[in-house]
């Protein structure tokens, strides 16, 4: 049902609690996950997955919490938050606080048509699991060969669209019938497919080198600073930190329900789903005596169909692959998308298939353009815009807004007010560590 106290007339939301951390764990849970954290962990072993922990429980106890309750407390998104905020302060300066708000707006719409484009390559990939064409490359020159020409400019013009029409197919239907309700379905099958593929992996020979690659704790590698700052970056980007998609979905929480037992539980489930992966990368590498040296697209769609093709039974490990891939995919993306087609509904009072259909149209033309460049474009995105939004939005609620706010914010739910730890963890640490993200990204050319 929709919040009380909703101060938009109408306004949809999340129908139950349940509903909603599905629905934030299908934005945390994306590629990072599942193409990025395994190559950490491969690289730096156990020591990474330590530090990962540590920024994890301080960000998802700082950054997760402040950012819904930001929302919830707003009842609007992030050009309506930071308003809000900026109003705390005088009347006259809430144009500024929305102008500013724009910035992770117009940052999540950009990060959701970049992120469409690799959602098509993943659609491509998932029929073609079902058809037997994606195994079809003979050696692993044919397998980056038959990814060049998908991610080439309009190579996957079809796939595309495809992958756009079915978010937004979704997305019509609203928060609590469309939103909420696919990610009830996509998210336990996400983690039940990785499940079994944990499972196949590990009787697998050779499975058992790639487990000790994961958990060996080198002491070494603690004077690594680029471990820390990778571990950063890694935590950061999983747990959807940006200001803008947690915010929404926060927007759309009752004052009844308990925002810190929902961040902790996000954050728990993002680290098993990343967790998960690895058990499945890692050791399937190993029973070929090969290193995972490298991720990304190339990892997803190059390095492991070739693995699967030489596995016994691996055109099923391909479908299921696939399938809880273009699960993971599709619940992040309703996740950015979201962000610009609310800020539409909540200041311009456009109807959700106005909204939707508006936001479409954009999303399909500049997807379409930027197949070719999408590395760049995802590239600026994250490094540049992502921690500044993220940023922007702890000043607002924190420096902003202020202490009575935030903490008020934060306790709404609950049986006891928050601690007098939170406010300073966040207002101090959480904007450090993503001003530290946004300078790291510049200096490394990204981290996360």
């Amino acid at each position: 049902m929709a919040a009380p106290g909703n101060t938009t007339a109408n306004r949809d939301g999340f129908s139950s609690k349940l509903g909603f951390i599905l629905a934030c764990v299908g934005s945390a849970v994306g590629m990072g996950n599942i193409w990025l954290f395994p190559v950490r962990m491969a690289t730096y072993g156990g020591a990474f997955l330590l530090v990962y922990l540590i920024f994890d429980i301080v960000l998802g106890l700082s950054g997760v919490i402040g950012e819904m309750s930001f929302g919830r407390a707003t009842r609007n998104g992030h050009v309506g938050a930071f308003g809000t905020a900026c109003a705390s302060r005088g009347e006259s300066k809430r144009k500024l606080g929305s102008i500013i708000g724009g910035i992770p707006m117009v940052g999540a719409l950009m990060l959701a048509i970049g992120y469409s484009v690799v959602v098509g390559w993943i659609f491509k990939y998932t029929f073609g699991s079902f058809t037997g064409s994606t195994l079809a490359p003979t050696d692993v020159d044919g397998f980056g060969a038959a990814f060049g020409a998908v991610s080439s400019s309009f190579g996957n013009n079809v796939w595309l669209i495809v992958a756009l029409v079915v978010t937004f197919g979704i997305m019509t239907l609203g928060i609590a019938s469309g939103i909420e309700k696919a990610n009830k379905i996509m998210i336990p099958l996400f983690y039940v497919m990785f499940i079994g593929l944990a499972i196949y992996v590990a009787v697998q020979p050779g499975a058992a080198d790639g487990y000790r690659w994961m958990f060996t704790i080198d002491p070494e590698v603690f004077k690594d600073p680029m471990m820390y700052v990778y571990a950063l970056g890694q935590s950061f980007f999983s747990l959807s930190l940006a200001g803008n998609g947690t915010v929404i979905y926060g927007s759309y929480l009752s004052d009844d329900e308990d925002v810190v037992s929902s961040a902790i539980i996000t954050a728990i489930f993002d680290t098993c789903a990343a967790m998960l992966a690895a058990l499945v990368i890692i050791p399937a590498m190993a029973t070929t005596g090969a290193e995972l040296t490298s991720g990304g697209p190339g990892l997803m769609f190059i390095s492991l169909p070739h693995l699967f093709s030489n596995m016994p039974g691996g055109h099923i490990v391909m479908i299921v692959f696939f399938v809880a891939v273009l699960f993971a995919g599709l619940t992040s993306l309703v996740n950015l998308f979201e962000a610009p087609i609310a800020t539409l509904q909540d200041n311009l009072k456009f109807s959700r298939a106005k909204a939707v259909i508006s936001i479409g149209v954009v999303g399909i033309v500049v997807a379409m353009v930027i197949q070719g460049i999408v590395s760049q474009w995802m590239d600026f995105v994250s490094i540049y815009i992502c921690p500044l939004g993220a940023g922007l939005a702890g000043i607002m609620f924190a420096w902003v807004w202020g202490r009575k706010a935030v903490e008020s914010a934060v306790s709404k739910g609950r049986s006891k007010p928050i601690g007098s730890w939170y406010y300073p963890l966040y207002k101090y640490c959480f904007c450090l560590l993503t001003m530290a993200v946004f300078v790291a990204g510049i200096v490394f050319g990204g981290i996360g």
